[in-house]
């Protein structure tokens, strides 16, 4: 049988599980380790999405490194606004350094977009982007993706950082929406 919650209004079946999601995070820190072992990096990760898979993500990254937060909103309800909107911006120098962008799930491509043109500001050495999630079917921006964990198709998720109005991000399983 199928595990489902129900959050707010909508139900939603498990989709990927906790397992599977560390090792798929597992991979690409090797990945990362290797690109960047003598880069002396700055990972920039996006609120409130992107907090669990950042710290595992960190957890599992041996090289040395930084880490910084930027919250940024682009999602209400279950679709995009398609208007970035930044919240909470960078308190750390990233000139001259390579920042990999850590985000929870990139779809349309509009966030990453908007947020690597503001990082490009502060003259950073080069820019990375790794991210949890990828919805190939919903990308709409032309953009390059360094570390990707998982593919997915183009369905609403929530859990393990991502949400439905607020909630589910606790969930450490990802979960679909039910039609």
């Amino acid at each position: 049988m199928t595990e489902t919650v129900t959050i707010k209004d909508k139900r939603f079946d498990k989709f990927i599980d906790f397992q599977d999601i560390q090792t798929a995070i597992n991979r690409i820190a090797r990945q990362i380790d290797s690109d960047l072992h003598d880069k002396n990096p700055i990972f920039v990760a996006v609120l409130n999405g992107a907090f669990m898979f950042a710290g595992e993500l960190m957890k599992e990254v041996t090289v040395p490194c930084e880490i910084t937060f930027v919250r940024l909103a682009s999602y209400q309800g279950t679709s995009t606004t398609n208007r970035i909107q930044e919240v909470l911006g960078l308190n750390e120098s990233i000139e001259n350094r390579t920042v990999v962008i850590v985000e929870d799930i990139v779809d349309s491509g509009n966030t990453m977009v908007a947020l690597k043109k503001e990082l490009n500001k502060f003259n950073p050495k080069e820019i990375k982007i790794a991210t949890l999630l990828l919805k190939p079917d919903a990308l709409r921006q032309e953009i390059h993706l360094d570390y990707v964990a998982l593919e997915i198709p183009n369905d609403f998720i929530v859990g393990y950082g991502l949400d439905y109005d607020g909630y589910g991000r606790n969930l450490k399983d990802i979960y679909k929406i039910r039609m």
